[in-house]
């Protein structure tokens, strides 16, 4: 039987790392940590996991072929920008921060129509990340909530982390280090509208980061935002996957490495974002080393150290936080050491191959 992602597994000698013929930089490991099953189960006098069924597996017979690339329709374009289908008479929203994040109370996200929807996606592009609290999206069958992603994109498979038993579609959260990312920005079309919700929780503690890519972007001097526009950046799945070798876990499928400009446009919304990450991306295309490393080092203190344009956002039970992954970054936050469980399942549908749309100076 292939260990699931909360067995204990020891191995005697680790594997190297697979050898492709790609080493760019250090992979930061940020998948999910093994865990006792016994303990999940209750079996040792802790609680059980409260969503058994979203135990995590890894089933080593799986392989999957290359991904296609596939016509993606974003529905934020439909939206009617007043949300009357997304906010009823009745529903509360709490603006985090000027710019980015919102908390949203007295609405059912699995109750929305199609035009709710559309204007879920836009909105959601537009504040960045929202938390929709007091949610029965856990509570839902797994084939549901897939059916529910599904109106958003091609659901992504992660290539290495566990899934709960026959839905590899879904993405287990558990979390061991700190690191920015936008997740799998190393896809050919990385994820555009993104869903995570919380089936375990610490009693305090393990709250999510998020960073305004399309703010920290506006903050850089016309100059130095003009320099940027038509240079593109390699982002590399290479090291996960060699990650995850070194611990004799799964490989899904062969890892990719594509490049996408480092000033992306959002096709709904038309706004531009910085499009890089220290998890993802390696290097810019053309530039020397030293070049690169430089300028990227700069963005990425730029988008880290921004606090003024991020939001923090905490967990509750029945938590479903909607972000964008074209507009915005993310990390956890690991500051619990109680030994509770912190257990959450991802939708990642994917969207369009990034672009970028010409510079205009403000005025």
């Amino acid at each position: 039987m292939a260990p699931s992602l909360t067995e204990t597994e020891t191995v005697a000698e680790q594997k190297p790392a697979q050898p492709y013929k790609l080493h760019l930089g250090q992979y930061k490991e940020i998948d999910a940590v093994f865990v006792d099953r016994a303990a999940e189960e209750g079996k040792t006098g802790e609680p059980p996991a409260k969503y058994p069924h979203y135990l995590p597996t890894w089933d080593r017979t799986q392989s999957w072929p290359p991904l296609e690339p596939y016509e993606h329709y974003e529905h934020g374009k439909d939206a009617d920008t007043s949300y009357p289908n997304l906010f009823p008479e009745g529903s509360d929203v709490t603006d985090l921060t000027p710019s980015i994040g919102s908390e949203v109370r007295g609405i059912q996200l699995s109750a929305l129509t199609d035009k709710g929807k559309d204007e879920l996606a836009h909105y959601v592009a537009t504040r960045k990340v929202v938390a929709f609290r007091s949610q029965d999206f856990a509570d839902l069958s797994i084939p549901d909530a897939l059916r529910y992603g599904e109106y958003f994109g091609r659901h992504h498979i992660h290539p290495t982390s566990g899934a709960p038993e026959g839905h590899p579609e879904i993405h287990l959260a558990r979390t061991s280090s700190v690191a920015w990312h936008s997740d799998v920005s190393y896809e050919e079309q990385p994820p555009g509208t993104t869903f995570l919700y919380i089936l375990d929780r610490p009693e305090t503690g393990g709250d999510t980061l998020f960073v305004d890519a399309a703010t920290a972007y506006k903050r850089l001097s016309p100059l130095f935002q003009e320099r940027l526009h038509g240079l593109r950046a390699t982002h590399s799945g290479v090291e996960q996957v060699n990650a995850a070798a070194a611990r004799n876990s799964i490989k899904r499928r062969e890892p990719v490495v594509h490049d996408h400009p480092i000033v992306r446009t959002h096709p709904a919304t038309g706004e531009k974002a910085l499009y890089v990450n220290p998890q993802f991306t390696r290097d810019i295309v053309g530039l020397k080393k030293e070049e690169s490393d430089t300028l990227l080092k700069f963005l990425y203190d730029h988008l880290a150290y921004g606090a003024d344009f991020q939001a923090r956002v905490k967990w509750e039970e029945g938590t479903v936080v909607v972000w964008d992954n074209r507009v915005t970054q993310h990390t956890a936050i690991v500051d619990w050491e109680n030994g509770q469980r912190r257990h959450l399942a991802r939708l990642t549908p994917q969207a369009e191959a990034p672009f970028e749309t010409p510079f205009v100076a403000p005025k």
